[in-house]
């Protein structure tokens, strides 16, 4: 199946999975709002914990800037939750253990680690406006300090 490339200014994918609950969320439940969706490898690991903790910790923030925070990975439902409870994330995980959000929107593909290529998740971060148009991609991520990173890019 090949994807074509998604580019800021381009019509974001629908999408619909479920949460750390169970509960289906979609591309639709964000109309009128600006929304992060960010993409990563698995819970509880060093790079997407601190990614989804400097979010988290920039939550107030985010929202009082008009936007909602998604994350999605291909982590079961109840692996989000434990990672949830685990670190006070106050935003919803979408689990995508068959990684068709992942791949609808480029954030699956070949990866390489010391000389070996495997298919893995591109950690990328997207962020869509009220009318569900991409405004800005980031492929290479700061975990540490994304927040100061998508806020710089935006002129926030």
């Amino acid at each position: 199946m090949v994807m074509k490339e998604l580019n800021e200014g381009g019509k974001a994918p629908d999408f619909k999975g479920k949460n750390q609950e169970g509960k289906t969320i979609s591309l639709d439940d964000f109309k009128g709002k600006k929304l992060i969706l960010y993409f990563y490898p698995k819970d509880n690991t060093p790079g997407c914990t601190a990614e989804a903790c400097d979010l988290n910790d920039n939550y107030d923030y985010w929202i009082s800037k008009g936007y909602e925070v998604v994350g999605v990975s291909p982590d079961s439902e109840e692996s989000h939750r434990k990672f949830i409870d685990k670190f006070g994330l106050k935003f919803n995980l979408i689990s995508d253990p068959e990684k068709d959000l992942l791949q609808a929107y480029g954030a699956w593909g070949e990866k390489n680690l010391y000389g070996k290529t495997y298919m893995g998740v591109l950690r990328t971060t997207f962020v869509i406006n009220e009318e569900g148009i991409i405004e800005k991609i980031f492929r290479k991520v700061k975990t540490k300090e994304h927040t100061k990173q998508i806020a710089g890019e935006l002129n926030l």
